[in-house]
């Protein structure tokens, strides 16, 4: 059954499923999908565009799927797509994509606190928590149980690895590599982020491994490069190293320090 009250205003279009609950003066548009099990709060403007997955909780004043900031933009199709079970808190802004990729994108189980804004053509993993006013621009990848402190601006086009913690207040202008911890103004490496990769089950070994690696990388005098190449000789190559070594070699804004 779906419940929408009286004051909402839902455009027939729209495709609602069993188990939705659309609070008061809500507007709903067309060219939107919101699966079961969603509820949505007061005063929640939901845009053409918008997708939006199982058991999706929204609170009052979000605004989901309005078009980009971007003088680029020409009205082209695109969505906002949001992943199952994900919470989004007060006043919360999605923008959908533009051209460049068509959508943007917040995955399964995240947790977006009040006033957090995600800029077109983002993709937010899954399990990621986003503190209160986190503003990420445009193209931003935050990959799996990533974790940002509130108060952060991340630049556009920067990318943030799976399992990674970075503090409230600093901000991010360049990639942050997955696993570890990223703090200060510049934001710079902080350790690894050992107590979070121990709650999510990684063994011993493979904790060890990280921090030899991240050593050669931040606590050696070698270069990035050299650091790297250092990982590889050493031989001790788990499937987390590995992706430290690929993040990194694939980053166009260059890592922090």
């Amino acid at each position: 059954m779906i419940h929408v009250h009286p004051t909402a205003i839902v455009d027939p279009t729209a495709h609602l499923d069993d188990g939705v609950e659309i609070g008061p003066y809500c507007v709903i548009d067309g060219n939107v999908e919101i699966a079961a099990g969603v509820i949505i709060d007061t005063h929640v403007r939901i845009m053409s565009g918008a997708r939006i997955g199982k058991n999706v909780r929204i609170h009052h004043g979000a605004v989901i799927s309005n078009v980009p900031q971007d003088l680029k933009f020409k009205n082209e199709d695109s969505v906002s797509v949001i992943g199952a079970n994900t919470i989004i808190r007060e006043f919360c802004t999605i923008h959908r994509g533009t051209s460049a990729t068509g959508k943007t994108v917040v995955g399964d189980n995240c947790f977006l606190m009040a006033y957090v804004h995600v800029a077109h053509d983002c993709v937010v993993g899954n399990n990621v928590i986003l503190a209160n006013a986190v503003n990420l621009g445009g193209h931003v990848h935050i990959e799996d149980f990533a974790i940002i402190g509130g108060m952060v601006p991340v630049h556009q086009f920067v990318r943030i690895g799976c399992h990674t913690m970075i503090g409230g207040g600093y901000r991010v202008a360049k990639d942050v590599p997955p696993y570890i911890l990223a703090a200060g103004e510049p934001l710079e490496y902080g350790g690894l982020n050992s107590v979070g990769l121990r709650r999510r089950g990684f063994s011993a070994s493979t904790i060890r491994a990280l921090k030899e690696a991240y050593k050669l990388i931040y606590k050696s005098n070698l270069n990035v490069s050299q650091g790297l190449e250092k990982i590889r000789e050493n031989g001790n190559i788990v499937p987390e190293v590995t992706k430290v070594i690929e993040f990194i070699e694939k980053s166009e804004r260059g890592i922090i320090g």
